[in-house]
């Protein structure tokens, strides 16, 4: 007795079912993979939102710092050097002096 060989190109009924439950996986992956990628952008733009903002809040808190300390020279009547050495173009570092 001969076995029966299937015929090149017909596919067996076990494979035949297969391929539909591959091709599903393989969707199921695809859009598993689409929706992660979209959770994590999203994750990453509001971090990114997050650090921006940071970064905005302590430049408003620097900008109140150096107001604050321009404020409590003035007040101490001692002269900001760097403003002078700025306009004249030197670059050695500035010293600050009280004012006679």
């Amino acid at each position: 007795m001969s076995a029966k060989q299937p015929k090149p190109g017909v596919s067996s009924g076990a494979n035949a079912a297969t391929a539909p439950e591959a091709s599903a996986d393989e969707e199921n992956l695809t859009v598993f993979v689409q929706n992660l990628l979209q959770q994590m952008q999203s994750r990453f733009q509001q971090m990114s939102d997050t650090i921006v903002s940071r970064i905005d809040e302590m430049g408003g808190r620097i900008d109140d710092l150096e107001r604050s300390i321009g404020d409590l020279m003035a007040q101490a009547g001692i002269a900001d050097d760097r403003e002078h050495a700025a306009a004249v173009g030197d670059a050695r570092p500035a010293t600050t002096t009280p004012k006679s």
